[in-house]
């Protein structure tokens, strides 16, 4: 791939990867003020990766803002198995997963970069945000197959996050058959378990912010 389009294939992972940040937030009315300017962002991209999110945006617009915000308690809130935290899919509710939140932490701070706000850092709309910003894909590659276990579970419940998750995927390289088949036997084992009484996080807002203002 010749270095221009390689730039613009990233720069339009980035867009995709922002956009489908904030259909995975907690749906407030900023994304129907918002709605125009993703999907402007969105179709600029013309990739299958974009389609899959236009179609999520289509139903977002046609869907009342509380009916909206009901789907999606129920649909991440009141369901374990639709986890948004990468981390989950893999360490379940064990001690090694405190591990894998530091590993993804300190990802950030190697970029120059600081989560401030309640929310855990494997948090999908925060690797997303991060991912976009730092035009790195590093963290989702790493947490492919947890990807994919949520890809198909919001798949057969009949979601249309399903279409925000595809989209995600899409921006990614190909699943190697090693990749898919390590997927395949996590998904079939389910995430170990050991519960540990992980303290709850809100989902008021994570924001990633470069290390420098943390001291203003």
């Amino acid at each position: 791939m010749r270095a221009g389009a390689k730039h613009e294939a990233a720069f339009h992972a980035a867009v995709l990867r922002q956009a489908a940040a904030r259909m995975l937030s907690y749906p407030e009315e900023h994304l129907h003020r918002q709605s125009p300017l993703l999907r402007e962002a969105v179709t600029d991209a013309g990739t299958p990766a974009a389609r899959s999110l236009l179609a999520f945006l289509d139903h977002a617009d046609a869907t009342p803002l509380d009916e909206l915000a009901a789907h999606y308690v129920r649909t991440f809130d009141f369901e374990k198995g639709h986890c948004l935290h990468l981390t989950w899919w893999e360490d379940g509710d064990t001690r090694r997963r405190g591990a894998a939140l530091l590993r993804v932490k300190q990802t950030y701070q190697r970029h120059g970069m600081e989560l401030i706000g309640r929310e855990l850092p494997d948090f999908l709309p925060v690797v997303l945000e991060f991912s976009a910003v730092s035009r790195t894909d590093g963290l989702l590659r790493r947490y492919r197959a947890g990807l994919e276990q949520l890809h198909t579970a919001l798949a057969q419940a009949g979601t249309p996050y399903a279409h925000v998750v595809t989209g995600i995927c899409a921006t990614l390289p190909a699943l190697s058959a090693a990749d898919r088949t390590r997927a395949e036997r996590a998904a079939a084992a389910g995430p170990p378990r050991e519960d540990v009484g992980l303290t709850p996080y809100g989902t008021s807002g994570p924001v990633l912010v470069p290390l420098t203002e943390r001291a203003r």
